[in-house]
């Protein structure tokens, strides 16, 4: 092997680590949900099925800006993260990309996203993006260290990908795309303070004031939690009981909700990690299974 191949092959590793620390830098598995939920608004959505060519537009435009604002969102709270055990190997913490980096690729994929769907889907689907970048970067992020009502903030743009679809099919925001929001608004409480819970330690030490940090015993956290799951349950019947799903999904999401509720109610009760950890889990199946459901049993709507 001479020294030319060696360097060859070294410059080739290099850049295959950069490429991975960037691509970390957008959480695909979190974009990967936001285009699921944002999928779903746009079949719901359609009239009579769905327009391949914006779906696909919608699907990259969303993908661009959602992962562009989450890595904008690792830029603000890099110093944050470098305190947290779950979060101080990531590419900026960790030193392997630096700020200026970060910012540049952020910012241009983001801005890439929010003119393709301005552009090539329609202008409500970029303005409804648009507005989940900035609630998201501009208010719950600095929000995070100052009042627990951050959860309810950053709950607000982690629900509206459903109405980017729902934008993105009809032109418009109409019953459908609200009740997607409301159902996704609700999951998110419940969602994000199992997982407050699970690392209250670690949000503890990074100066996070979420709630399961300023009150600790727990009690405050599980009534907010079963409070939303209570919402919840209600409010995901309303799209049978507006006509956008048929009586398989109310049936389904009687029996998801149920389900999630008594799980909500197990860690309102022990306050455990163990129950904590079984909430977290049933939210990921819950959100899901209940999206599957209703698109499958689809009403004109």
């Amino acid at each position: 092997m001479t020294v030319h191949t060696e360097t060859l092959q070294l410059g080739l590793t290099q850049v295959r680590r950069r490429a991975a620390d960037f691509l970390a830098l957008t959480k695909p598995r979190v974009v990967l949900m936001v285009l699921v939920t944002t999928l779903v608004g746009f079949y719901l959505g359609s009239w009579n099925g769905p327009d391949y060519g914006a779906l696909l537009a919608t699907l990259i435009g969303t993908a661009l800006a959602a992962g562009g604002a989450i890595a904008l969102n690792q830029l603000l709270e890099r110093e944050v993260d470098a305190r947290m055990e779950r979060t101080r190997l990531r590419p900026l913490p960790d030193g392997r990309l630096r700020p200026i980096e970060v910012l540049a690729f952020g910012a241009a994929i983001t801005s890439a996203g929010l003119l393709l769907l301005t552009f090539a889907v329609n202008a409500l689907s970029g303005l409804v993006a648009a507005g989940i970048v900035s609630s998201y970067l501009f208010l719950y992020t600095p929000l995070k260290r100052k009042t627990s009502l951050c959860s309810v903030v950053g709950a607000v743009p982690g629900a509206l990908p459903p109405v980017i679809g729902w934008a993105a099919a009809r032109g418009e925001l109409g019953l459908g795309g609200w009740l997607l929001f409301a159902i996704l608004f609700l999951w998110q409480i419940p969602h994000s303070l199992a997982i407050a819970c699970l690392y209250r330690e670690d949000y503890a030490r990074a100066g996070l004031r979420l709630l399961p940090v300023l009150e600790p015993d727990g009690r405050s956290t599980g009534r907010q939690v079963v409070a939303h799951c209570l919402a919840l349950l209600a409010v995901s019947l309303l799209p049978t009981l507006t006509g956008l799903a048929g009586s398989v999904y109310f049936i389904a999401a009687l029996a998801f909700g149920a389900a999630f509720l008594g799980c909500g109610i197990g860690l309102a009760v022990s306050r455990s990690a163990a129950a904590a950890r079984r909430l977290l889990w049933a939210s990921l199946v819950y959100l899901p299974a209940l999206l599957v459901v209703m698109a499958l049993d689809k009403v004109r709507f």
